[in-house]
């Protein structure tokens, strides 16, 4: 009996220190939980009752070369519901769908979502959100954003780009420069009891967005203008396919305007820029339209450039001292290379001439020749000296590398052709780049648009800096391609392009596309002023032009009349050093 009772009692105490040490725990746990992570499952409750809403912040402008406003802000209103705090549902169904021209139906099942916040529209004018917010409806929310606009509309608009619907860059400078541009989003914190009903007298908690920066750009508006008026009037002239024009400058890389035409609204970019009716069309159909209005051919696509790229052929041959300008020439009218008779574009043949007067009737047979002199190994030295070979860099995304004839498969056949500018493509910033790097002294510049970083009162915040080569091309072989270029403007092929009072440089261009059978051409032009110290540099291209389509013929005038507007422009005035005497 003793022996029992001792055991109870044993068991008794057992329990109670079980008992006691879970006693023990919970405090321990208490005191770890109100104590020491008191802060923490605080603001857990805190969450639980605070609702958050964003506010995008302003991005920042799109400037030109003259500061005028390429890309800026409107503002515009986000439209939202909290279920738990509509009291009225049928009348703020009634009023949303009146003002926001909804249907009754599809605003009902947002209205009637158990949802602690249902977004309705974005991107609603000022005034109709002022409208709503003036209705007094419990439960509806107007929040105040921006939406980015382009005052200019179509100008540029390959370049610029545009936003989506969350505001971030989809295309051009617009996704190139986002972190300059997209600024920090702000938050609405509003505080809420268990139901998801606003406290009154407690308010709404903001943190403030902060704007995007400035970005100020080479590109003029002015001269963008001109030259897009160009370029739509020798499409609509020659009822060519597309036309594009660059102007840059080739000390710097500095790029005035990049056109293409035909441009498209930037204010409405998902519609197209064509006639095409799209109604039949499967949305996979709809969205390779829109990548295309939206491509720039500038640097997204490559060409056959044809006789401009004679100028490669020229400087890479003067540099090694396979030519000179006196050399003698002799042209029948074509050239035998291998088994292959390469055809001059005068059939008839130039007859006897010089190089110089070669470059001036843009004749395939010398260059060829000078080709052939170079060799395949030096010719590719000079592509890789050049530059031809990679990328330009320029500040814009999906940028075309050139497509060329690996070493080792390019025959005397392929070097033929290469040396007056088919059978391989380039993309037309890259012929106007290296160009540029051989006309300015032989440095290759890097083509841009950004120039600097500015706050919203046009404070500096960063100039932007690009990669310069140097060395390309000596200064003498430099001064020797300008001269030739000049006569080729003067004397020969280019003269449509010539100026009075003014020294201009240039090489014209045609060149059939493939199928060759297909007989389209790409006429082009490229130009620069003034002749002994370029200070812009301008590239025409014109797509399958109809009729008459010889490059000195209708894209030298082009030229021309952008030269005549942006030289004067440019203080390009008759007394500068470079002008004729």
């Amino acid at each position: 009996m003793k022996k029992n009772y001792t055991f109870h009692k044993r068991k008794v105490w057992i329990v109670f220190l079980i008992c006691m040490a879970l006693i023990a725990g919970l405090i321990a746990r208490l005191v770890y939980l109100m104590g020491i992570r008191s802060d923490y499952y605080y603001e857990k409750a805190e969450d639980l009752h605070e609702r958050e809403r964003d506010i995008k912040a302003a991005r920042g402008e799109i400037l030109d070369a003259k500061g005028k406003v390429l890309a800026a802000n409107k503002t515009v209103c986000t439209i939202s519901v909290i279920h738990s705090q509509i009291s009225e549902p049928e009348k703020v169904i009634q009023v949303l769908s009146e003002k926001l021209g909804i249907t009754e139906e599809t605003l009902r099942k947002k209205v009637e979502k158990v949802s602690s916040i249902e977004r309705i529209k974005t991107n609603v004018e000022k005034e109709t959100g002022d409208a709503i917010r003036n209705a007094g409806l419990a439960g509806v929310k107007v929040d105040e954003d921006y939406r980015r606009y382009y005052p200019m509309g179509s100008l540029a608009s390959k370049v610029l780009g545009f936003t989506g619907g969350d505001n971030q860059g989809i295309i051009g400078l617009e996704v190139e420069y986002e972190d300059v541009l997209r600024g920090e989003a702000g938050k609405i914190l509003t505080t809420t009891d268990a139901r998801g009903i606003e406290l009154d007298g407690i308010g709404e908690n903001r943190k403030e967005p902060q704007a995007g920066q400035n970005l100020r750009i080479s590109l003029d508006a002015d001269i963008q203008k001109y030259a897009q008026q160009a370029a739509y009037k020798v499409m609509e002239e020659k009822q060519a396919e597309r036309v594009s024009i660059l102007l840059m400058n080739p000390q710097n890389g500095e790029i005035y305007a990049c056109v293409n035409v035909p441009e498209f609204d930037l204010n409405d970019p998902f519609t197209l820029n064509t006639n095409v009716d799209t109604s039949g069309l499967s949305q996979e159909k709809k969205q390779e339209l829109l990548n295309q209005m939206w491509r720039n051919p500038c640097l997204n696509d490559t060409y056959e450039p044809g006789s401009t790229f004679k100028i490669i052929t020229m400087a890479a041959g003067l540099a090694e001292g396979v030519v000179s300008k006196q050399d003698s020439f002799y042209c029948p009218g074509y050239k035998l290379v291998e088994d292959r008779r390469i055809h001059c574009a005068n059939r008839r043949g130039h007859g006897a001439q010089n190089f110089v007067q070669g470059a001036e009737n843009s004749c395939n047979p010398v260059f060829i020749e000078v080709g052939l002199r170079l060799g395949v190994e030096n010719y590719y030295r000079y592509f890789e000296q050049f530059g031809l070979l990679k990328k330009t860099g320029i500040d814009l995304p999906g940028e075309a590398g050139t497509i060329m004839h690996r070493k080792e498969n390019m025959g005397e056949v392929e070097l033929a052709t290469v040396s007056f500018g088919q059978s391989f493509q380039i993309t037309p910033i890259q012929l106007a780049t290296t160009v540029s790097s051989l006309i300015n002294g032989g440095r290759r510049i890097t083509p841009h648009f950004g120039v600097a970083v500015e706050n919203a009162d046009g404070s500096l915040v960063k100039e932007l800096e690009y990669p310069v080569e140097t060395g390309i091309l000596s200064e003498e072989v430099s001064t020797e391609v300008r001269g030739i270029l000049e006569k080729v403007v003067s004397e020969g092929s280019g003269r449509n392009a010539a100026i009075e009072g003014y020294r201009i440089g240039g090489k014209t261009a045609t060149s059939q596309t493939l199928p060759r059978s297909a007989n389209r051409y790409i006429s082009s032009f490229l130009g620069f002023a003034p002749a002994d110290d370029p200070q812009v540099l301008a590239l025409c291209i014109i797509h399958d032009p109809q009729g008459i389509y010889y490059g000195g013929t209708i894209a030298a005038p082009v030229v021309r009349s952008i030269f005549e507007n942006v030289l004067p422009y440019l203080d390009k005035s008759e007394e500068k050093p470079y002008n004729q005497t």
